[in-house]
């Protein structure tokens, strides 16, 4: 029998929102209130997240955020900053224990992104997980170091024709995997770099160059396969169909719980939408 999982669409929200909600379903889960769950959203405004342990005083240029109108949040999860805009993002709670996940970080990223690899393939694209097992491969991925997510893979993390398509993140609490990441439809390179603090405009600019030679969002493939773009809803459905099979989980769509929705207004107070939260380090 097929084992059946959860499946939110929460649509676009808040950035303190969606990283409460994030944290309340991770919670919810390891007091067995909910199930695992998988759960798609959007940011509203448009907002640049940065990692757990990012500094955000040095790497962030918050007076051109605010004229450019972004969001700000710092993230549950490692990794480094993402522009949220034109893409899909999705989150995975699931216990260390489930049947499958292993118990190293690296492995349950494989696992839990083999769905995303089909995703991509459902939209014709062929992607494929990067293991950065060789010194040939560390050295063609490696990253001269800007502040953003997208400038170099980690191990198993999505590349297609050598160039990074998703961005994924995970963190453990409560003996509970989270990992959510941005499945990107368009993606504004210049406006990430604006926001991103440099040492000197030569820096910016190279660093810039690299980045859009690494990184890749599903629409520049489409173009360059001279193929039509494709819209949210397509690629929400391709995703949705390659993470359960990709999990071999069954997905019932309902909404959070009346416990999940009071933990997140209170994650939201206390930590998401909290200055001291987001600017602590």
């Amino acid at each position: 029998m097929t084992k059946q999982w959860r499946f939110l669409s929460s649509g676009r929200q808040h950035p303190a929102y969606n990283m409460a909600v994030d944290e309340a379903i991770l919670t919810a889960h390891s007091e067995g209130k909910v199930p695992p769950t998988v759960r798609f959203y959007g940011w509203d405004p448009a907002t640049l997240s940065i990692g757990y342990f990012q500094r955000a005083a040095e790497e962030i240029n918050f007076e051109q955020l605010k004229q450019e109108g972004l969001g700000f949040v710092r993230r549950p999860t490692g990794g480094r900053a993402v522009l949220h805009d034109q893409e899909l993002t999705y989150s995975i709670i699931v216990a260390e224990n489930y049947p499958g996940i292993p118990r190293s970080v690296t492995e349950a990223y494989r696992v839990l992104s083999e769905g995303l690899v089909l995703g991509f393939r459902r939209l014709g694209l062929d992607a494929e997980m990067v293991q950065l097992a060789s010194e040939d491969d560390k050295r063609k991925y490696e990253s001269m170091g800007s502040a953003a997510c997208f400038d170099s893979p980690s191990w198993y993390e999505l590349v297609v024709e050598g160039r990074k398509i998703a961005g994924s993140a995970q963190t453990r609490q409560k003996q509970v995997v989270l990992q959510h990441g941005s499945i990107l439809l368009d993606m504004d390179v210049d406006q990430l770099f604006r926001v991103l603090l440099f040492r000197s405009e030569r820096l910016q600019e190279r660093l810039r160059q690299q980045f859009v030679h690494k990184a890749v969002a599903i629409n520049d493939l489409c173009r360059d396969l001279g193929r039509a773009v494709v819209a949210l809803p397509e690629v929400e459905d391709a995703f949705r169909i390659g993470l359960a099979e990709g999990l071999g989980v069954e997905f019932v769509e309902e909404g959070l719980t009346d416990y999940e929705i009071e933990l997140a207004e209170q994650l939201m107070a206390d930590k998401y939408a909290n200055e001291t939260w987001n600017l602590r380090r």
